[in-house]
């Protein structure tokens, strides 16, 4: 009999294609937020996709879509999943194309009458992106077991909690301690890149070698809002120009260490009039590296050279901690072995970190993470610009699917 074809592809675009259409915008892009309809249709349409690749479906405590293959009494399960909510008006890969990516290895280890001997599960994660309650990654936190009765009092805009929305929709926050998922093999994750390197590299997949841990930190300079014709430029107080050196040193400092960023997103200049020198300057500095004693030590030499530049020009420095993620290293292992199945597919080896979070994060000192990448065109991602190509999602799946089956014999 012959054997059929290790990834269906037209399959796999065709489930891309009919995903998207759910929360669809005008501009092209999708909103689709978590504990919406516009989710629930969608979960919906992936348990369709599960149960025809012979998944058995169920949903846990907080809303995360499960398939399982049948359990090998006592074998820990092979974890495999993304999430399938979205930014503001985003795109149909970020997320989405991990979960069915994985949907679509099992369906085609079903056609080739391959039975594996761990457990498989795929999970659609509830709001990892954080969206609607600014906070991320609530689906992982629970399986994780870490996520806690005061995260679910977060609220939406409109004042609803993450607890009013999981009782809305019908699942049972009583139970939060039952999406704590035991014996667990490893976790498995196949993620469009959201970066340039592989499009660079001239490379369609990458070995992920860890995700950065965000520290973001609010700073606050206050200086003497004066006369900006009145007052002489060694008499002032100008907090703008110490935020501008301590932001510039920032970035010579974070250049230093080959896989370290240093981000100002946010800047807030008060009095903010065009004749009048500012008296106080906010803004945040978002920090990652995959180490964390390296991100730290960016952490430190920031602070350190901060607190010069108020000591010198007379400026009162306030810093406060709005975040801090611990990065995750992927495991070693299993980097030998993604490394070793994109050899079979006649790739480039182009190994990298993650410097988007993921929900494989939660994940850490629990049980072993590996993540495909696939390569973005242009690098862009959270847009409806963002693409990957089907020629490069195959390869992934196909690097995906002799993974599981590597890391199925590994004892």
């Amino acid at each position: 009999m012959k054997k059929k074809k290790m990834i269906n592809i037209n399959r796999l675009t065709n489930h891309l294609q009919e995903l998207a259409v759910i929360g669809k915008t005008k501009d092209g892009g999708i909103n689709r937020f978590s504990y919406t309809d516009e989710e629930k249709c969608a979960n919906e349409q992936l348990e369709q996709y599960m149960k025809a690749a012979g998944l058995s479906v169920e949903y846990d405590a907080i809303g995360n879509l499960i398939g399982s293959t049948k359990r090998e009494e006592g074998l820990p399960v092979i974890l495999i999943g993304s999430h399938i909510d979205t930014v503001p008006n985003g795109e149909k890969y970020d997320g989405s194309l991990g979960v069915l990516t994985a949907i679509e290895v099992i369906h085609s280890l079903k056609e080739n009458n391959i039975r594996l001997k761990h457990p498989l599960k795929v999970i659609a994660f509830k709001d990892e992106e954080g969206t609607r309650f600014g906070y991320g990654m609530i689906g992982s936190r629970a399986v994780a077991g870490t996520l806690t009765e005061e995260d679910l009092k977060r609220k939406d805009q409109k004042g609803i909690s993450i607890e009013q929305a999981i009782n809305q929709h019908g699942f049972n926050k009583d139970r939060l301690q039952s999406a704590k998922l035991e014996n667990v093999k490893c976790y498995m994750e196949v993620h469009i890149e959201q970066g340039k390197v592989l499009e660079h590299q001239n490379a369609a997949v990458g070995c992920v070698t860890g995700i950065t841990g965000p520290v973001w930190l609010q700073f606050t300079l206050s200086g003497l809002a004066e006369h900006a014709g009145a007052t002489p430029m060694d008499q002032r107080q100008d907090a703008l120009v110490g935020a501008s050196l301590i932001i510039a040193e920032a970035e010579k400092i974070a250049k230093e260490y080959p896989s370290a960023v240093a981000t100002v997103g946010q800047l807030s200049i008060k009095p903010n009039g065009v004749n009048v020198i500012p008296g106080e300057v906010t803004w945040t500095f978002d920090i990652r590296d995959i180490d964390e004693d390296i991100r730290d030590q960016v952490e430190r030499r920031i602070k350190q050279f901060s607190e010069m530049i108020a000591a010198e020009r007379r400026l009162g420095l306030e810093v406060l901690e709005l975040q801090r993620v611990a990065p995750l290293r992927c495991d070693q292992n299993i980097q030998e072995v993604i490394k070793d199945c994109i050899r079979k597919i006649n790739e480039p080896v182009i190994s990298l970190p993650s410097g988007a979070g993921h929900d494989g994060m939660q994940f850490k000192d629990l049980f072993p993470v590996g993540m495909i990448f696939v390569r973005s065109k242009d690098g862009i991602s959270h847009n409806p610009k963002e693409f990957s190509s089907e020629q490069d999602i195959e390869k992934a799946a196909k690097v995906l699917y002799q993974s599981i089956l590597k890391l199925d014999s590994d004892k």
